[in-house]
């Protein structure tokens, strides 16, 4: 389970940031139409949380990766969205990138 502040405002940043209305992404996000907006109210409180389908249908319509909402740590979730925003080459280059750097660092990953 998430920790509900972190996945509460991570969804709510990243619903405000696509401009969806909670009743619109709950819809989007195939839940019931007379209850998506008090759901999605609900989780972004963190009154409750979605379970897991839920959440990756809440990323998908949001277009963030899945572990963004998981993500504790703002560095890494801010990480989560470049990776998630650039074509594969790309993400190929970065993953080289990264090693390069522990490699020079002397750091263990």
């Amino acid at each position: 389970m998430p920790d509900a502040p972190v996945f509460s405002l991570r969804l709510k940043a990243a619903r405000l940031r696509v401009g969806l209305t909670q009743m619109q992404l709950g819809v989007l996000a195939q839940i019931d139409e007379y209850s998506a907006s008090a759901r999605i109210n609900q989780y972004e409180r963190g009154k409750h949380l979605p379970d897991f389908n839920t959440a990756e249908r809440l990323a998908e319509v949001l277009g963030v990766p899945t572990p963004y909402f998981y993500a504790r740590d703002d560095t890494l979730a801010a990480l989560l969205l470049i990776w998630n925003g650039i074509p594969a080459e790309a993400r190929s280059e970065l993953l080289a990138a990264a090693s390069a750097l522990v490699e020079a660092s002397d750091i263990d990953g």
